[in-house]
C-alpha cells in the first residue's frame, strides 16, 4: 500500500524508542477524521498485526457537534469512518459532547483552541476508559512537535513541546504519539493515495490560529535554511525537551514517495 511501509517505520521507531506498547494494551486512538488520525489509525491497526508485544486498538471520536453552531453548518457524517474501521477489523465509538456549544455560544472564547482542546482530550480519556483503553493515542507528527516547540518559544517563553509518552495519573491514562516522526508531507502522501476518508472541520477557528501562522513562518524560513525543522526537532532530542531522547530519524526529503 502506497506510503504505509512508511509510516509504519516512523511508528515502530517511535514506539521501540519510547516503550509505547506493552502486552496486553488496549490503545484508544482518537479520530478526529482528519488526514493524521486516520493515518494513525491505519498504521496502528497494521502494526498490530506484526509488532512483538500484542495489543489491541480501538477507535473513538468525539463528535464536538459544530453543526449547533448555525450558519449552515450540517452534521458530521462518519459512515464512512465507520466503514473504514469494519475493514480493518478496529471497533469504532462516536461519542456526542456540546463542546462547539460550550466554547463558542456560552463561554464565547476569543482564544477558543486552548479550551476545546482541553474539553475534547478529556472527553476522549473518559471514552477510552469506559470502554477498556488504558492508552490513548493522538496524530501529532513531527511538524507538529516542531511547531508546538517554536509557538511555546514564540508565545509563552518556554522551551518545552508535548511529550511522546504522557501518564496521567488523575485518569490512569497513558498518551502516547506514534506518529511524531512522522513529517506532515508524508502522512498527506498516504492520505491521498489511500484515500482516506476525510472530513473536513466546519470549526470557525479552523485555519485562523497561532499554529496556522508558524507552519507558514517555518515554510517561509525554510525556503532559504534547508533542512530547518530536522535541526530544530534535532535540538529537542539532543536537549531531551519534554521527555524527546535522542534517535536518528531516517530523513526521506530527497527520495521519491
Amino acid at each position: 500500500m502506497v506510503g504505509l511501509k512508511r509510516l509504519l517505520s516512523y511508528a515502530r521507531r517511535a514506539c521501540d524508542d519510547y516503550n509505547m506498547i506493552e502486552d496486553g494494551d488496549v490503545i484508544a486512538v482518537g479520530v478526529s477524521a482528519g488526514k493524521d488520525s486516520l493515518s494513525l489509525l491505519y498504521t496502528l491497526s497494521y502494526l498490530s498485526r506484526f509488532y512483538p508485544k500484542k495489543f489491541k486498538v480501538i477507535a473513538i471520536t468525539v463528535d464536538m457537534h459544530f453543526d449547533a453552531l448555525g450558519e449552515g453548518r450540517t452534521a458530521s457524517d462518519y459512515s464512512e469512518i465507520k466503514k473504514l474501521c469494519d475493514t480493518l477489523g478496529v471497533e469504532y465509538f462516536i461519542e456526542n459532547s456540546d463542546i462547539a456549544k460550550i466554547v463558542f455560544d456560552i463561554r464565547k472564547e476569543e482564544n477558543p483552541c486552548s479550551l476545546c482542546a482541553k474539553l475534547r482530550r478529556g472527553a476522549l480519556n473518559e471514552s477510552a476508559k469506559r470502554h477498556g483503553a488504558n492508552k490513548v493515542a493522538l496524530g501529532h507528527h513531527f511538524d507538529d512537535a516542531v511547531q508546538t516547540f517554536m509557538l511555546n518559544l514564540f508565545y509563552e517563553g518556554r522551551v518545552c513541546c508535548f511529550s511522546p509518552v504522557t501518564y496521567l495519573d488523575r485518569t490512569d491514562i497513558t498518551v502516547l504519539r506514534p506518529l511524531v516522526y512522522a513529517p506532515e508531507k508524508d502522512i498527506e502522501y498516504f492520505a491521498r493515495h489511500t484515500e482516506l476518508p476525510v472530513i473536513k472541520s466546519s470549526c470557525p477557528a479552523n485555519k485562523k490560529t497561532e499554529r496556522e501562522e508558524m507552519k507558514k513562518l517555518l515554510s517561509e524560513i525554510e525556503k532559504d535554511n534547508k533542512g530547518l525543522r530536522h535541526r530544530i526537532f534535532g535540538a529537542m532530542q539532543r536537549g531531551h525537551i519534554s521527555g524527546f531522547k535522542e534517535s536518528k530519524i531516517k530523513n526521506y526529503d530527497d527520495e521519491n514517495a
